[in-house]
């Protein structure tokens, strides 16, 4: 009966640690306890509730630990200059790939620019920014952005 209390109590206090922690490691010790509280059911000793235990729990966290990592959705953290995609910014330096120039004005900041295309982008243009590349804006013109979806009426 004691060891019935024991592991019961084993799982109830590993529940609770995973329902606080949501990180998928205290589970495979509750399902340990509970295998060795059927084990305590049934009369078997310690030592091989214990086992039973130890070989349970390990065996759970080995197997299922790695497919849910795999199912698990990994998410690129979001920045704030992931905000700056689709904002329109006004080239301040001609972006020259062949020269290594080009800088680019949004929303007040002065950013180092590159053509998406790979193509000379001359000052005052108005471009869009594509995606954001560490410290660079990876830019295309906006004029050629908006001309496949441009109407004649």
């Amino acid at each position: 009966m004691g060891y019935l209390i024991f592991w019961g109590a084993v799982f109830v206090v590993m529940l609770i640690a995973e329902f606080a922690s949501m990180q998928l490691v205290s589970i495979w010790f509750a399902a340990g306890a509970a295998g060795a509280f059927a084990a305590a059911m049934l009369n078997l000793s310690f030592a091989v509730q214990l086992i039973i235990f130890v070989v349970l729990s390990v065996f759970l966290l080995l197997i299922t630990r790695p497919l849910l990592a795999k199912l698990r959705v990994k998410q690129q953290p979001r920045t704030n200059a992931d905000l700056n995609i689709g904002q329109t910014a006004v080239v301040i330096e001609e972006i020259n790939p062949a020269l290594g120039t080009g800088r680019a004005k949004l929303g007040g900041v002065d950013w180092i620019a590159v053509s998406e295309s790979g193509d000379n982008i001359p000052a005052e243009t108005v471009v869009m920014v594509t995606r954001v590349d560490g410290a660079k804006l990876v830019v295309r013109n906006a004029a050629e952005y908006a001309a496949p979806y441009a109407r004649d009426y």
